[in-house]
């Protein structure tokens, strides 16, 4: 099936969901359920122009400072924890301990010490997200072909030179799936986050209007969220696809074979 051919198939859902709503709300007159183009309308007027510096941005600027520190400290830890046997049985119980706690339940503790400011959001988000990057790269670490690695070994190459070229590179499709799975948990953390404990954002206004039980603003807040969160996840998985093209083409090979 052709490219065209699969995203043709895939918006044939969301398409049929949103034209439903739209005729369904159109005659509904529910106070929860506002007319698409009411809500359309309110987008325009929010999140395209009145509140794009003072909320969007800063929401954004936070998801993506703290993804970036997790990715920072979650390969170069993961890749110590991989490489280094007693190391990772030493840190592995207590990174299956966390992995295992929901990441919204960081948000408390986090908020009491760190208080409502963007450093904080930018903490809780760096830290729900090391997880998934620190245990994909441990993992991703332990797939290196024993082969390769004796070869490298036999040639006498740098440490610097084995890590790059045979472990990332073994390692990369996991590492990218950890990256992945952070983004999202990042995304989450941005929104509740902002809901929980914050005086600007997409999730605090998205919360202060279900609260004043203002519909069209809640649906508009959720509406964007969502394109935001569609939007990030359809841009890595394009840049993940270019990046691992080489793995993709040898599992090809090896299938054919």
């Amino acid at each position: 099936m052709s490219l065209r051919s699969r995203v043709a198939l895939g918006l044939v859902v969301p398409v049929a969901i949103v034209v439903s709503y739209a005729l369904w709300s159109a005659n509904a007159a529910s106070p929860y359920f506002p007319p698409l183009d009411v809500i359309l309308t309110r987008f325009r007027e929010l999140w395209l122009f009145d509140l794009v510096a003072s909320d969007v941005l800063p929401s954004l600027k936070n998801l993506g400072l703290g993804l970036l520190l997790a990715v920072i400290a979650g390969i170069p830890c993961g890749a110590i924890l991989g490489r280094i046997r007693w190391m990772g049985e030493m840190f592995g119980p207590l990174l299956d301990f966390w992995r295992s706690v929901p990441p919204i339940m960081l948000i408390p503790p986090l908020v009491l010490i760190l208080g409502i400011e963007d450093s904080a959001k930018v903490t809780i988000i760096a830290v729900g997200s090391f997880f998934p990057v620190c245990v994909a790269t441990a993992d991703g670490m332990r797939q290196a072909d024993p082969t390769l690695v004796d070869a490298v070994r036999a040639m006498r190459l740098g440490p610097l030179k084995t890590m790059v070229d045979i472990y990332l590179r073994a390692g990369s499709p996991a590492i990218l799936g950890g990256i992945q799975i952070g983004l999202q948990a990042a995304f989450v953390l941005m929104v509740a986050s902002e809901m929980l404990a914050a005086y600007r954002g997409i999730g605090y206004l998205t919360m202060q209007a279900q609260v004043t039980f203002d519909s069209v603003t809640m649906w508009a807040g959720t509406l964007l969220l969502a394109l935001l969160g569609f939007t990030a996840n359809a841009v890595f998985v394009a840049i993940r696809n270019r990046v691992l093209s080489w793995h993709t083409g040898m599992r090809v090979s090896r299938a054919s074979s």
